[in-house]
C-alpha cells in the first residue's frame, strides 16, 4: 500500500487507522521521526471532494481554538501542515479503540463510559465561547483497557456563533443527531448523540442499526426500555431524559446530565418496605424478656433482596459490634430473600426499673436505600415497691371530722358536770366493761377477735387498775374510757375478724365512751368538779386503750397495713381533744398530754409512708448502678 510521504514534515507514516471518503479524510498512525513518539496524522483531501480552499481557512481558525484545549480525555493538539490537496491535522495518539469495535461492557463499565464523556463535554461547554462538538457517537469514542475514555473527531464542531466547522452538506451521523441540530445546536445537543450511543452499547446494537430502535413515524424518538428489563427504573428514565427529541424536555447541558447521573445505580435494585417504622415495648414485671416481630418486603420485581441488622451505637450502651449487643437481639440478623419475618428481643433485666429507653437498628441491604432506620423504644416495669397515692377523700374526711368532733368537745364539755357519786358509778361501770373484755378477749378464738381481745382487754384491766389507785375523776375517766372501746373493740373484731373489725372497734368504742360520758355528765350536772375530770379521762383512756391494742396487734398479725381506718380514729381523738382545749385551756396538762397522743400520730401516718418509699426507692436505685441507664 502506497502511504503518503510526511516525511519532510519529519513524521513517518506507519499504518492506516481509518478514512471518511466521502469527506475526503484519512487517519494515520504515524512516528515522530526525531522523537519516536507516536501520532494521529488526519490528512483533509478537499480537492478529492470537490471543496474549495476557502474551507481550509474554517478549519485554520478552528484549529487555533483546538489549541487550547488541554483535557486528559481529548487528544492533545500536537501541529498542523499544508499540503499539495490539503492540510494534515497532527494529534496525540491513544491505544484505544472506538466503541464501533463490538466489544461486552457491564452496565456498571456503561456507566462509567457515560460519566467520562459528559466530564469531556462539560469542559468543552464551560470554555469561553463553549464548543459544541456535534458528532458524538460510537466511532468518536475511544475506550482503552484501563476504561480510560477519548472523545475524538472535532471536524464538526461548533465554535460558539460560528458556523458550522464542516462541508454544509454533512450535517452529522443519523440516528445519533437531535432535530435542533439542522438548525441551531446548543449545549445540550451533544447529549442526544451520548444517550443514542449509551443505548447502542446497552442493547448491543450498531451504530448503523439505531435506526431500527427508532419510531415509525417520529425518527427521532428511540424506544429501548422493554429491552433493557434488569436495569434500574431510574436509570432509564434519565436515559429517556437524554434522547428526548425536543430540546425543551432535554437535560439543558452536560452537567446536570452529569449530576442527575452521579447518584444512580444502573442495575435495578430491591426496594424496602418496613411493617412499622417504630417498635414500642412494655415491660409489667422487673427483668421480663419481650419480642416484636416487624416484616420486611423487598417491592422490586426480578431483585434478590439481602440485608442484615445491627444496633446503632449509643453513649449509655456497654461497646458492642454490629453481630452482638447486650440487651437487643434480632433473629434472623442476617437474610436473603423478598418477605422476610424478624423477631426484635429486648431483655430488660440488663435495664434500669421504671424507665424510658430508645434505640435504634440499622438494616444494611443492596436496596436502592442502602440503610434503613428503625426506632426500638422500652419502658421497664415499674419499681417493685408499692406506689401509695394521696389519700384525698380520707384526707377530706379527716379533717371534716376533726371540725366536727372539735366544735362538738367545745360545746359539749361544759355541760359535763359531775358530782363526787358519780365516780363510784362510773368506776362501777368501768369495771363491768373491763372484767367483760377481759373474758370476752381470752374466750374468742377466732379472726383478729383474739388481738383486739387481748389488747383491749389488757388495756381495760390497766385502766381499771389506774382508776382505783388514784381515784378521783381521772382514774373514773381512764378506767371508763377504755372499757367502752373494748366493749366494741370486741364486738366488732368477732364479727369482722380482720383488721376492718380493728379500727371499725376502736372508732365505735371512742364514741360509746364519749356518748357515754356525755349523758351522764348532762345527768349529774351538780357536781361540777368531778365532771371534767371525767371528760379528760374518757379522751386519755380512750387513747390508752388504743395504743396498747396497736402495740399488741403485730404481734397476733405480723402484716398489718397503716389505712384510713387509724388514720380516722386518730383524728376523731384529735377532734375531741381540741375542742376541750379550746373550752378549758390550752394549758391544761392533760389537754397537752392529750393532744400530743393523738397529733403527733396522725402527722406521722401522714409524712411516714412518702418519705419510706423515697428511701426504698433510694435503696433499689442504688442496687442498680450496674445496670445499664436510658
Amino acid at each position: 500500500m502506497n502511504y503518503p510521504d510526511f516525511t519532510p514534515r519529519g513524521y513517518e507514516v506507519i499504518r492506516e487507522l481509518g478514512r471518511n471518503r466521502e469527506g475526503g479524510r484519512i487517519a494515520w498512525l504515524a512516528s515522530q521521526l526525531q522523537t519516536g513518539q507516536q501520532v494521529v496524522i488526519k490528512q483533509f483531501c478537499f480537492a478529492q471532494t470537490g471543496s474549495s480552499w476557502s474551507a481550509y481557512k474554517e478549519h485554520e481558525r478552528e484549529i487555533q481554538v483546538l489549541r487550547g484545549l488541554k483535557h486528559p480525555g481529548i487528544p492533545e493538539y500536537l501541529g498542523a501542515f499544508a499540503t499539495d490537496d490539503g492540510f494534515c491535522l497532527v494529534q496525540e495518539y491513544k491505544n484505544a479503540q472506538s466503541l464501533a469495535v463490538q466489544r461486552s461492557f457491564d452496565p456498571e463499565e456503561i456507566k462509567h463510559i457515560a460519566v467520562k464523556v459528559l466530564e469531556i463535554l462539560v469542559y468543552l461547554q464551560n470554555r469561553i465561547p463553549p464548543v459544541i462538538h456535534r458528532d458524538v457517537k460510537p466511532e468518536n469514542i475511544l475506550v482503552d483497557d484501563q476504561l480510560n475514555v477519548y472523545l475524538i473527531d472535532f471536524g464538526m464542531s461548533r465554535i460558539g456563533s460560528q458556523e458550522v466547522a464542516a462541508s454544509s452538506v454533512f450535517q452529522g451521523t443519523p440516528g445519533f443527531i437531535p432535530p435542533e441540530q439542522l438548525r441551531k445546536p446548543t449545549e445540550g445537543s451533544d447529549l442526544y448523540g451520548l444517550g443514542a450511543t449509551l443505548i447502542c452499547l446497552l442493547t448491543g446494537k450498531k451504530s448503523t442499526q439505531i435506526q431500527e430502535l427508532t419510531d415509525e413515524d417520529d425518527p427521532y424518538v428511540i424506544h429501548f426500555r422493554d429491552l433493557l428489563p434488569r436495569l434500574s427504573v431510574r436509570f432509564l428514565g434519565w436515559l429517556e431524559l437524554m434522547v428526548k427529541p425536543r430540546l425543551k424536555e432535554r437535560f439543558a447541558d452536560a452537567q446536570t446530565a452529569l449530576q442527575a447521573l452521579t447518584p444512580l445505580d444502573v442495575v435495578r435494585v430491591p426496594e424496602v418496605k418496613l411493617s412499622t417504622l417504630v417498635l414500642e415495648f412494655r415491660a409489667t414485671r422487673i427483668g421480663e424478656r419481650l419480642k416484636q416481630p416487624i416484616q420486611v418486603v423487598n417491592t422490586m420485581s426480578e431483585t434478590l433482596l439481602e440485608g442484615k441488622w445491627e444496633v446503632a451505637p449509643h453513649t449509655q450502651d456497654p461497646p458492642h459490634t454490629p453481630d452482638s449487643h447486650s440487651w437487643i437481639v434480632v433473629s434472623p440478623r442476617e437474610f436473603k430473600g423478598n418477605e422476610i419475618n424478624c423477631d426484635i428481643w429486648v431483655d430488660t433485666s440488663k435495664l434500669m426499673a421504671d424507665k424510658f429507653y430508645e434505640r435504634r437498628l440499622w438494616l444494611r441491604s443492596n436496596a436502592d436505600v442502602e440503610v434503613h432506620s428503625l426506632t426500638v423504644r422500652v419502658k421497664t416495669a415499674p419499681l417493685p415497691i408499692e406506689r401509695r397515692s394521696v389519700p384525698y377523700r380520707e384526707l377530706v374526711g379527716s379533717l371534716l371530722s376533726f371540725a366536727g368532733l372539735g366544735y362538738a368537745g367545745y360545746v359539749f364539755v361544759p355541760l359535763i358536770w359531775a358530782g363526787f357519786w358519780v365516780e363510784i358509778l362510773t368506776g362501777f361501770w368501768a369495771a363491768i366493761l373491763t372484767l367483760i373484755g377481759i373474758a370476752t378477749g381470752a374466750g374468742i378464738g377466732i379472726g383478729f377477735g383474739i388481738g383486739i381481745g387481748i389488747g383491749f382487754g389488757i388495756g381495760g384491766a390497766i385502766g381499771f387498775g389506774i382508776g382505783i389507785g388514784i381515784g378521783g375523776a381521772i382514774g373514773f375517766g381512764i378506767g371508763f374510757g377504755i372499757g367502752g372501746a373494748i366493749v366494741a373493740g370486741i364486738v366488732a373484731g368477732i364479727v369482722a375478724g380482720n383488721e376492718a373489725g380493728i379500727g371499725i372497734g376502736i372508732g365505735i368504742g371512742t364514741w360509746i365512751a364519749a356518748g357515754i360520758g356525755i349523758v351522764i355528765g348532762i345527768v349529774i350536772e351538780p357536781v361540777i368538779g368531778a365532771g371534767i375530770g371525767a371528760g379528760i379521762g374518757a379522751v386519755i383512756g380512750t387513747w390508752v386503750a388504743a395504743g396498747i391494742g396497736i402495740v399488741i396487734e403485730p404481734m397476733i398479725k405480723p402484716v398489718i397495713k397503716f389505712g384510713g381506718k387509724k388514720l380516722g380514729l386518730f383524728t376523731a381523738g384529735l377532734g375531741i381533744s381540741s375542742g376541750i382545749a379550746v373550752a378549758v385551756g390550752m394549758l391544761h396538762p392533760y389537754i397537752l398530754l392529750a393532744l400530743l397522743a393523738t397529733g403527733l400520730p396522725f402527722v406521722t401516718m401522714l409524712l411516714y409512708p412518702p418519705i419510706q418509699r423515697r428511701r426504698l426507692i433510694a435503696q433499689y436505685r442504688r442496687s442498680e448502678e450496674h445496670l445499664i441507664a436510658p
